[in-house]
């Protein structure tokens, strides 16, 4: 299974930078990964609703073309349905069995997906009703992933 993620804006801080990479590791004995890093619009601080709704459009119409035709596309939204770790490995497993080679998550950035995103998306997948800093979502997103091949595979991992 390939999974992608793509998402908006770039990690800077280290502390990031060695979590993605430890679990990009741990990863690597599961599956194939790719992280797809795209720009951030810039905004200015007293924008319009206007503004940043032509941000997340324009945010939008580059994470659409970076999905890959026949991909399993999960949209992060706080809308979505929250998932418990084994019902995300379950998820993964069903993927799989049906043939989904190809699984793709989206982060957006911070005002969030464009509709269009969210209309591509074949589940739409919430954390939590709470916000999280994209960065930090990207860590907990591949923890996620990492703890459901070992769930899938009845692995020990810490609870």
């Amino acid at each position: 299974m390939e999974i992608i993620i793509i998402c908006i804006g770039k990690l800077k801080e280290r502390y990031w930078t060695e979590a993605i990479a430890e679990y990009s590791k741990r990863l690597s004995r599961f599956c194939s990964l790719r992280i797809e890093e795209l720009k951030e619009e810039k905004l200015a601080e007293n924008a319009s609703a206007a503004d940043e709704e032509f941000v997340k459009e324009a945010e939008g119409k580059r994470i659409l073309e970076k999905i890959p035709a026949g991909a399993y596309v999960i949209p992060l939204d706080v809308r979505g349905k929250e998932l418990s770790s084994e019902a995300l490995a379950s998820r993964m497993e069903d993927l799989a069995l049906m043939g989904k080679s190809k699984v793709v998550f989206i982060i957006g950035g911070s005002l969030g997906l464009s509709s269009a995103v969210l209309q591509r998306g074949d589940f739409r997948l919430s954390f939590s009703p709470m916000t999280f800093p994209h960065q930090m979502m990207r860590v907990i997103l591949l923890e996620q992933i990492y703890r459901s091949f070992k769930i899938r595979r009845n692995e020990a991992y810490h609870k």
